[in-house]
């Protein structure tokens, strides 16, 4: 079996963000996050910046020519319509991205990649394996509170403008429920990390 890629997704305040970083320094591993690489498309110039441009105008940029990420973000979660929209403009760009980041690899290492659409952007086919973060709504709405600064209805109004996490988990490989205590969720986390290396899982064939 060649390199490992292990694609682990989520829903907005499951947590993901947070297992991949533990995942990645516990065992030693590359991880690729496509946020990051959004972030890096969408800086002024860049190749999603002259997209959203060229598709939007200067709707969603400041003076400066920068992006107007809260902006953006409001528009995006109150209209589906502009959602698609903007994720057919991206999805290619950043796809494309992921998959030069995964070729610049070097060692036969696994490979962490943290994708928040993987399921909903149809990618499936770019990852050996699906871990999907659960977290319940309160739980999650108490997170994007906190984090972000919004109240409960703006929270609601994210979450649910995202596939829901039990529909995801039903098509993931494997899930790593982040309800709860953080050390519960660790131990899940190298309990799977260490099938997942040991090689017990690479040939099941629930997939």
């Amino acid at each position: 079996m060649g390199r490992m890629v292990i694609g682990i997704s989520g829903g907005i305040g499951s947590g993901k963000s947070r297992v991949c970083r533990f995942w990645s320094a516990r065992f030693s591993l590359p991880l690729i996050d496509l946020d990051a690489i959004c972030r890096s498309l969408l800086r002024p110039g860049g190749e999603g910046w002259r997209a959203l441009q060229a598709g939007f105008g200067n709707r969603f940029f400041s003076e400066n020519g920068s992006l107007d990420r809260a902006a953006l973000r409001r528009a995006i979660f109150a209209d589906h319509g502009l959602r698609r929209q903007l994720d057919r403009l991206l999805h290619p760009l950043a796809r494309r991205a992921m998959q030069d980041a995964l070729a610049a690899q070097a060692s036969e290492t696994p490979v962490l990649v943290e994708i928040p659409l993987l399921i909903e952007a149809g990618w499936r086919s770019d990852v050996d394996r699906v871990v999907v973060v659960y977290a319940g709504l309160c739980e999650r709405c108490r997170r994007i509170v906190k984090r972000d600064h919004v109240d409960c209805s703006e929270a609601l109004r994210a979450i649910r403008s995202q596939m829901s996490l039990a529909d995801k988990a039903l098509v993931a490989d494997h899930v790593i429920d982040n309800s709860g205590a953080w050390a519960d969720t660790c131990l899940q986390v190298i309990h799977l990390g260490r099938l997942l290396q040991d090689g017990d899982l690479a040939d099941s064939p629930c997939r």
